[in-house]
């Protein structure tokens, strides 16, 4: 059955313009997103499969353009989409904690780095520059490695905070084996 068929307070769209966007499922944000099914699916019902396929939206969006359009009826114009609205919401996250003291305490720090590393497939060293009153003046990956380490030089370290004239650095490090595992080597004290 096809969407325009649904009653009206079930439909994706209708129901996010009605209630607000966090009543809608994973699947039914995906289905607004991809517009189209395919034929013999519904946009619901190929979101629901893709869902399912990567083990949720955090899945499909780590998948690799092959993986992604390896699906019938994805192709690289929608992963680009997907990837332009992925890039839009990190800087819009970036761009809002930066606007204000979002940095004040240990949890709003681990949040934003969280959002910055933990993706990568590789190991970096950073350095999140901050103003005097924790601000955000610009986050800066210093070093890159490899799966395991990442080399670091103090000069560019220094280079960097002098440049910025950031009044607090916060050094940080991912760990590519523990996906969502981000360690502050130091912290400004609140």
């Amino acid at each position: 059955m096809a969407i325009t068929d649904w009653p009206e307070d079930e439909r994706p769209r209708e129901k996010l313009l009605a209630r607000g966007a966090a009543t809608l499922t994973d699947a039914e944000l995906l289905a607004i997103f991809l517009r189209v099914g395919v034929r013999g699916k519904s946009a619901v019902d190929l979101a629901r499969e893709l869902v399912a396929r990567f083990d949720g939206l955090r899945g499909l969006f780590n998948a690799t353009q092959a993986e992604f359009c390896g699906v019938n009826g994805l192709g690289p114009a929608k992963y680009a989409q997907l990837q332009a609205v992925l890039e839009m919401a990190r800087r819009y996250l970036e761009t809002t904690l930066g606007e204000r003291d979002a940095l004040s305490d240990p949890t709003s720090v681990r949040r934003f780095l969280n959002a910055k590393l933990r993706d990568l497939p590789h190991e970096v060293f950073a350095g999140l520059f901050l103003d005097n009153h924790h601000r955000v003046i610009r986050f800066v990956e210093l070093a890159h490695g490899t799966l395991n380490a990442a080399s670091v030089y103090p000069r560019e370290v220094l280079k960097q905070a002098l440049a910025l004239n950031a009044g607090a650095v916060i050094f940080v490090h991912n760990h590519p084996t523990r996906p969502i595992s981000i360690t502050l080597d130091h912290a400004p004290s609140y």
